[in-house]
């Protein structure tokens, strides 16, 4: 059957072609026409006829010239997704591309998986530390092109995260997750022996087999086979070596098969993780009769094929304990550079382990077979110590001590990073409790003060002197406050705010800490954007830079407050690692001091790090400013010099403020004017003093106050009949605590107001109480914010 033919396809070249006859056709016309018009006007056949043809000539050139240019093709570009996610099908790595707004566009179906949905990588753990590594990956990839995690912890275990900028316009980013595994040891070991390594090691006469940590036989090659059961392809899985080998008075092992009158063989053993004395272990066999077959330097040969392919860190050494061989792990835990070759294993150590180690080496190489620990410093890490395990080697030709250095890199940095986290821990909870203590002795002293000034006025030689007690307790409050902050019991208020703000409020605070020798100056820069952080923890930054400051400069000096604007084009000319390209309000505090030691600088923020004296510093100063900053999403770095001063810059980035014209303005709320009230208020507060000075402020205001000591006695008088219109407990109490209390309490009367007061943070503990219609007055309170608040919640009721 024929088919119907299809047309040819139309080149440029075709079609400038077929394009151009048309034009011809006409210029050739309007040559003849102009060439007539000449002739009758002139009555010259040559000139009619010369003109007419070269305008004709002239036409026709053009228009083959154009038709020559080819029109150039539009090219459009539609993305295929389903093509892409094709591509991008992994068993073992989850694959997700994002595009500039974070959202994500495209992901495969084993990270939909493993995310239990598909969200976009920055999104995955909101409540988790890593959703900030993710974001700071994140923004570092578009900033640089590329970056990566190598080891991000989830539920399920690590992973390593890889984002690279791709696409036609670098306008999308490529997440890829591979799982971070952790190589078994005893598995590969068993591999080893299994495979053709272990066949070359027969062939040269060595008898490899490996055992657990009940000295049963988990593999071995078919020359140990074949010499303990006299098969090379018997099952020896499973049996105990122990009963494979004996040994004679001599101290010489034979094999049992072999009986008496068998060659005697030397054994040398390889333990896999030196610091497990019972794990598995690797024993080699070799014959100890000069067997011709037993070459001293194949053996040696061929356990270093063997060493190089094992994951832990092995090396030999001769008599003289020189260093005859190191595996590449080996020197990766030792911290060698590319290209290093220590003649001794002392070179490795400090100098006060060198001869330690020098000796050690000698006398395993010269004594008995045997095996041991020691616990040497590394050149390289001489503040963490690592185990050296050192075991004599025998029929190796010239190799006499086999050592073994694990790298616990890792672990250390683990193990201080536990310890550091335990640390701040029971920091935080000796702050928490010292701020409770301290705000019930403070709510005690500002509630007597203002009850005396109820009988005061100005004027009165003890106002002034009852103002100043006040003014001091007040300041002993913000002091309980800033320990909560440090001890992350406290939730940072913040606020946008202007830092020029910031530091007159604090400028005369500044000027009666620094004293008459230090000068303060103060500048500020121009076009600076606002900042979201909380004033008061800010404040406190503040202070305790310049109270530092002070303290480095004992014959005085100049202390300057500098605030000015970061572009984000200069944050990326700073080239930081850390900063994310964005604006940023900046406030430097530089004194003239005596500066920083270059080894201490890198330490400044880590808590409980001083260079005081005994009894004049904590160590908190620092580490408390570093906690506000990071948590107010800025950055703080710090530069000195010695015998020139200091310098500490701080940025915070701009807030971006949307606006939203529908939105109406918040109205300020009115502190109410009459604090008199009528009522039952039962009162249940531990210490003492506190409950003293809160039952005289409500009776003041005309309210009838029953006070207890504890839960037990509140839950008496609740039982007693007495009609109560308000609830007034202290949070944290012996026996029974207050929302126990209001638990038992609200059986019976399921409408009564609460208010509960206490010193610690009511962030912290809307935490722990589960408890609905509740109010919350911090200590220490005022007698009128006391008023304040009881009247508010009986005014909810």
């Amino acid at each position: 059957m024929a088919t119907r033919a299809q047309p040819p396809l139309l080149t440029g070249a075709d079609a400038a072609q077929d394009a151009s006859r048309a034009p011809l056709a006409w210029v050739a016309g309007a040559a003849l026409v102009t060439g007539a018009l000449i002739f009758l006007l002139l009555g010259s056949p040559a000139l009619a006829f010369g003109f007419a043809g070269g305008a004709g000539a002239v036409g026709a050139l053009y228009l083959l010239s154009r038709a020559n240019v080819a029109p150039a093709a539009v090219e459009t570009h539609v993305q295929d997704w389903a093509l892409t996610r094709a591509a991008i099908e992994s068993d073992t790595v989850a694959i997700a591309l994002t595009d500039r707004q974070g959202k994500l566009t495209c992901a495969n179906a084993l990270y939909g998986e493993w995310f239990q949905g598909f969200r976009a990588p920055a999104e995955l753990w909101l409540t988790n530390p890593a959703a900030g590594q993710l974001r700071e990956l994140e923004q570092t990839a578009w900033r640089n092109g590329g970056a990566a995690i190598d080891r991000l912890q989830r539920e399920a275990g690590q992973l390593r995260v890889e984002v690279a900028r791709s696409g036609a316009g670098d306008d999308h980013l490529v997440w890829r997750f591979k799982p971070v595994t952790s190589l078994d040891v005893l598995n590969e070991a068993r591999r080893l022996i299994g495979s053709g390594a272990g066949e070359r090691l027969g062939e040269a006469g060595i008898m490899g087999v490996l055992i657990g940590a009940d000295a049963r036989i988990r593999a071995g090659n078919r020359a140990f086979a074949l010499r303990a059961t006299g098969s090379a392809e018997a099952a020896i899985e499973g049996r105990d070596l122990a009963t494979m080998l004996t040994i004679d008075k001599r101290g010489l092992i034979r094999f049992e098969r072999e009986g008496p009158t068998g060659g005697p063989v030397r054994l040398l053993q390889v333990p896999l993780d030196p610091d497990d004395r019972g794990g598995a272990t690797l024993i080699f066999l070799i014959d100890d009769d000069g067997a011709p077959r037993l070459g001293e330097g194949s053996a040696s040969s061929h356990i270093q094929t063997l060493l190089a392919m094992l994951p832990l860190g092995f090396a030999l050494a001769d008599r003289d304990g020189r260093f005859l061989f190191l595996n590449e792990a080996f020197a990766r835990a030792a911290d060698l550079p590319p290209g290093a070759q220590p003649v001794y294993p002392s070179d490795l150590v400090v100098r006060e382990d060198k001869a330690t180690v020098a000796d050690t080496v000698r006398r395993f190489a010269s004594g008995p077979p045997m095996s041991g620990d020691i616990a040497v410093r590394l050149q390289t890490r001489p503040d963490e110590p690592v185990a050296l395990s050192i075991a004599g080697a025998r029929g190796l030709g010239e190799a006499a001590v086999l050592l073994s250095l694990k790298d616990n890199a890792e672990e250390s940095r683990l193990k201080r990073q536990v310890a550091q986290a335990t640390k701040m821990q029971a920091v935080g909870q000796l702050a928490g409790g010292v701020a409770h203590d301290f705000n019930n002795i403070l709510t005690a002293i500002i509630g007597h003060c203002d009850l005396m000034l109820m009988r005061h006025t100005p004027g009165d030689t003890d106002y002034d002197d009852i103002q100043q007690i006040r003014a001091n307790s007040n300041r002993a409050a913000s002091l309980t406050r800033q320990l909560l902050a440090f001890s992350r019991q406290q939730t940072l208020r913040p606020q946008i705010l202007q830092l020029p703000d910031v530091v007159s409020e604090v400028f005369n605070l500044l000027k009666r800490l620094l004293g008459e020798t230090v000068t303060l100056n103060v500048k500020h820069g121009r076009n600076l954007g606002p900042v979201r952080a909380d004033p008061g923890q800010l404040e406190q930054v503040i202070v305790n830079l310049a109270v530092n400051a002070r303290d480095a400069m004992p014959e005085g000096g100049t202390l300057t407050l500098q605030t000015y604007a970061v572009t984000a084009a200069e944050v990326r000319r700073m080239k930081s690692d850390i900063m994310p390209a964005v604006d940023y309000t900046a406030i430097t505090i530089t004194d003239t001091g005596t500066g920083i030691p270059p080894d201490v600088l890198p330490k400044i923020f880590e808590p409980f790090f001083t260079t005081k004296e005994v009894g004049k510093g904590t160590g908190l100063g620092l580490s408390t400013v570093y906690g506000i900053v990071k948590q107010s999403n800025g950055f703080i770095f710090a530069d000195s010099v010695q015998g020139e001063g200091t310098s500490f810059v701080i940025y915070l980035p701009v807030h971006k403020v949307e606006a939203k014209p529908e939105a109406a303005p918040v109205q300020p709320k009115e502190r109410p004017t009459e604090l008199w009230g009528t009522g039952t208020i039962l009162l249940v507060e531990d210490e003492a003093m506190v409950r003293a000075v809160a039952e005289r402020a409500l009776t003041r205001q005309g309210y009838k106050v029953v006070t207890a000591a504890n839960g037990e006695e509140a839950l008496e008088c609740l039982e007693a009949g007495e009609t109560f219109d308000l609830l007034i407990s202290d949070v944290v109490m012996p026996t029974m605590d207050g929302p126990t209390l209001v638990r038992h309490a609200r059986e019976k009367y399921p409408t009564l107001p609460i208010l509960f007061m206490s010193g610690y943070a009511e962030e912290q503990l809307r935490k722990s109480i589960d408890i609905e219609r509740v109010a919350f007055l911090p200590k220490p309170f005022s007698v009128q914010q006391l008023a304040e608040a009881a009247r508010a919640v009986l005014a909810a009721k």
